[in-house]
């Protein structure tokens, strides 16, 4: 199984992120109902470590705590953009519940994360360059902010790839309190 850690967002703002995917040439567009913020990318699991993965997710205790999105941003740069995405704003909380979810995880038998933890919703990713319009599409967004959502639950989702692009399931949900 391959699998990641992340937060779902709620109609109302999968909906307002709907409507900024248009007017880039050679974006693929992420899926609506596949938006999300990721916590942690696990990779490739057997179905052992699923359940010790699960078993230690299912242990975390949390405060719900409240999120807004804010502007966007890309990974790569020039001809190498890679994806487009909407910022996540600065939290502690949200800080507070990945290091969380990094110690269970690694705890269940998984290494350490390199990568810093950058949250993100990504829009869209690239195989080749969207070029000048990547300008424009940044500059008609560049305000883009959300009102404060609550976070009440984090979510083990599995992931399988496919000709029309990932299809995510939610596996197990884990209330916050």
């Amino acid at each position: 199984m391959r699998l990641f850690v992340a937060l779902a967002l709620p109609n109302d703002l999968v909906e307002r992120l709907e409507r900024m995917c248009s007017g880039l040439p050679g974006a693929v567009w992420v899926r609506p109902e596949n938006f999300h913020v990721t916590m942690r990318f696990l990779g490739d699991v057997d179905a052992v470590q699923a359940r010790d993965i699960d078993a230690a997710l299912s242990a975390i205790s949390a405060p719900c705590f409240e999120l807004s999105l804010t502007g966007l941003g890309q990974f790569g740069d020039g001809r190498k953009t890679r994806a487009v995405w909407v910022g996540v704003q600065a939290s502690p909380e949200l800080s507070a519940l990945q290091s969380r979810i990094e110690r269970a995880v690694q705890t269940s038998g998984l290494a350490a994360e390199s990568r810093k933890f950058h949250p993100h919703v990504t829009l869209a990713r690239f195989s080749a360059s969207p070029g000048s319009k990547l300008r424009t599409f940044f500059a008609q967004h560049a305000l883009f902010r959300t009102m404060p959502f609550q976070v009440t639950q984090f979510d083990l989702y599995s992931s399988e790839l496919g000709k029309g692009g990932p299809v995510y399931r939610r596996e197990a949900n884990y209330p916050l309190t």
